[in-house]
């Protein structure tokens, strides 16, 4: 049984990674030496540990010390409350908890280990591996987040394994206790890169500032990190060779403002999720993905497109979802539906939203995603959020929140929002039909993002 630990050790890329957060640095070849669970490393053996960590740091070395070791790995995002983070503990059945002495753990079970900030000499035994299930909560905004069992082979099956080209920094927007930013942990930690941790208390700034210093040369976040970044004025810091996005619809706008931002860097976008791991990449600088795709050439992934949605199987789908009320995970021919619309155009899928997340107006369906990439493509905009309001004749009417590249110089303008409003709507009405025209728009300094980095997209 191969751990994490065999990987980040193995010959030929032995030990050369570090990990660089908010705080300061280790170097893994700290961990041949010593270790941040001191003479308890052993005890953790076949149990299942409730990993209570708020440092993305402190997670990381976790992780190397206990894969292989724990039975249960279960990753918990800072932004729980106690009650969720004892609902977990429960779901998990977990018997013990590792905390870094930061995160309220009053109704924990089992015994509490505190695990150290950083590797201290340690005698260090290395036994047989055994396989440890890694739990990681999906990252929904309302209600409580189900847990999906995986193993370090499905989290892994999607990445290369061989050494990077030389110099190689890797870093991400997302904390790594998420999907999309484990897989980038893990690709560090695999192809012994440096990786650079980004932390929830830093500014956008402070953290593109940090990333740059570090030679960064890879790196990933959700289209709305991304707009986030080239609102900040700072994203001219890093100099990477390649650009990732992911958890969101990656429109064209916001793969060419990052292709401009960047024009040595090649520009590419995921889909994954949870539940179904990583579908497929896409380089060539398009928005979608070719329709070649769902026959076979996405790398060992299986794909059609059923009632509209994306649904996936491959052998890097999780194992299923924890308690025994949860749902079934896959169809009776192995597929996940993933729940995102999508749509063939020209030889190519385009997505269109969330099967959730559909606006009805009066009997008509409106995709929230596909006016967004109307006013994201007004050169004033920085990103836009579109939403329903209730209307007592047609049920819901569409309503937008706008960020502008300047939004304080705008305001200070006398007139000038209510220009550009009036501008920003014709834009709407010249490219999309009646119903698809928001009723009313706003000009707004910021929008709010979840924990994963995503759009809070607010129920009518």
């Amino acid at each position: 049984m191969t751990s994490l630990w065999d990987y980040v050790a193995r010959e030929g890329t032995s030990l050369k990674g570090a990990l660089h957060g908010a705080d300061g640095s280790v170097a893994l070849t700290e961990l041949e030496t010593g270790s941040c669970l001191g003479l308890e490393r052993e005890s953790f053996r076949g149990r299942s540990v409730l990993l209570a960590l708020r440092e993305q740091m402190s997670t990381a070395l976790a992780l190397i010390e206990l894969d292989g070791i724990a039975r249960r790995l279960v990753l918990c995002t800072p932004d729980l409350s106690a009650e969720r983070l004892a609902e977990v503990s429960r779901s998990a059945q977990t018997d013990t908890t590792l905390t870094d002495g930061s995160v309220d753990l009053s109704d924990a079970h089992g015994p509490i280990h505190r695990l150290e900030p950083r590797p201290v000499p340690a005698p260090i035994e290395r036994r047989e591996a055994t396989a440890s299930e890694w739990i990681l909560l999906t990252s929904g905004t309302t209600g409580a987040p189900k847990l999906v069992a995986h193993s370090l082979a499905s989290l892994a099956g999607f990445l290369p394994r061989q050494p990077p080209e030389p110099g190689s920094v890797w870093s991400t927007f997302y904390d790594i206790r998420r999907y999309g930013g484990l897989q980038i942990y893990l690709r560090a930690m695999l192809s012994g890169c440096p990786l650079v941790l980004s932390s929830p208390a830093e500014a956008t700034e402070d953290f593109l500032a940090r990333a740059g210093a570090h030679g960064v040369t890879h790196i990933s976040g959700t289209p709305s990190h991304w707009r986030r970044a080239l609102m900040s004025g700072a994203a001219g810091r890093l100099n990477p060779k390649y650009v990732r996005l992911s958890g969101e619809v990656a429109d064209q706008v916001v793969l060419d403002q990052l292709r401009a931002t960047f024009p040595g860097a090649r520009v590419g976008h995921a889909f994954a999720s949870t539940e179904a791991g990583v579908a497929f990449e896409v380089d060539d600088g398009l928005a979608g993905f070719p329709a070649e795709y769902l026959n076979g050439g996405a790398r060992g992934v299986d794909m059609k497109v059923e009632d509209g949605t994306l649904r996936i199987r491959s052998q890097r789908i999780a194992g299923g979802y924890l308690g025994a009320a949860s749902p079934g995970l896959s169809s009776e021919d192995g597929y996940i539906d993933t729940g995102d619309l999508v749509e063939l155009q020209g030889g190519r899928y385009f997505f269109r939203g969330r099967k959730g997340g559909v606006i009805n107006v009066g009997g008509q369906k409106v995709y929230p995603e596909e006016i967004e990439s109307v006013l994201n493509a007004d050169p004033r905009v920085r990103m836009s959020l579109v939403r329903a309001r209730r209307n007592p004749i047609t049920g819901a009417v569409v309503v937008a929140d706008v960020v502008l590249h300047d939004h304080e110089a705008t305001a200070r303008t006398e007139g000038a929002s209510e220009d550009i409003k009036r501008e920003l709507l014709q834009a709407c009405r010249r490219a999309l039909p009646a119903h698809k025209v928001p009723a009313m728009l706003r000009l707004v300094p910021t929008l709010e993002l979840t924990a994963a980095g995503k759009l809070v997209r607010p129920n009518a």
